[in-house]
């Protein structure tokens, strides 16, 4: 006897081997979190120079994010759903524009958007490495702002982002302590601009 339909997804996050390839594990990665916590590290090379970061990520969906940079700079990106909020303490300056305008069909748009993975993705296998299963997303649409997505998945959990923009920069992002599904309270994914700071609306 087949299983109802409606629980396939739910049954595939929680049977998938962890040897099955990396779209297989995304599909079921994005099938079966609601909410998800992680550390993060960030390394970009542009040019040879490369430049580090770390900070934490928490994520709601649909549409809702929060991105906090700790160093070398203090920097909070949060999505609550309708717009997108990016505040640099340094800069004392928070810019906002319209959520969907802002994520498009981007990296961060594939972890805290809806299923329709394939609606704005190609997605195929790039093989094993290091004991993670990679995959390359290429984004369906020209205007998405980077060239190439690599994620890599172990054991049914993202562990790496590699993003390649359009003038060869890289963006790579190691994730740790990753939590599926952990209860996020919901004032996490607002946002208010601190007295004094400049607010630039799209």
């Amino acid at each position: 006897m087949k299983k109802p339909l409606l629980l396939m997804p739910l049954l595939a996050a929680l049977a998938l081997p962890a040897h099955a390839a990396a779209v297989a594990q995304l599909k079921a990665f994005v099938a079966g979190t609601r909410t998800v916590s992680a550390q993060f590290e960030q390394t970009v090379t542009s040019q040879g120079r490369q430049e580090r970061a770390h900070g934490t990520l928490e994520i709601s969906r649909p549409g809702k994010f929060r991105w906090s940079y700790a160093k070398p700079y203090e920097q909070l990106i949060v999505g609550d759903g309708k717009r997108l909020w990016i505040y640099d303490k340094e800069l004392a300056q928070v810019t906002s524009r319209a959520l969907d305008a802002a994520l498009g069909s981007s990296p961060a748009a594939l972890l805290a958007g809806d299923n329709a993975i394939e609606a704005n993705y190609k997605l195929r296998e790039a093989g094993k490495q290091g004991g993670i299963e990679w995959l390359v997303a290429t984004p369906r649409l020209a205007d998405s702002g980077f060239s190439s997505l690599k994620m890599g998945f172990a054991g049914n959990t993202l562990k790496e982002m590699q993003l390649t923009d359009s003038f060869g920069n890289v963006t790579d992002i190691r994730f740790d302590a990753l939590k599926k599904n952990p209860p996020l309270a919901a004032d996490r994914f607002r946002f208010a601009a601190p007295p004094g700071v400049d607010v630039l609306s799209e």
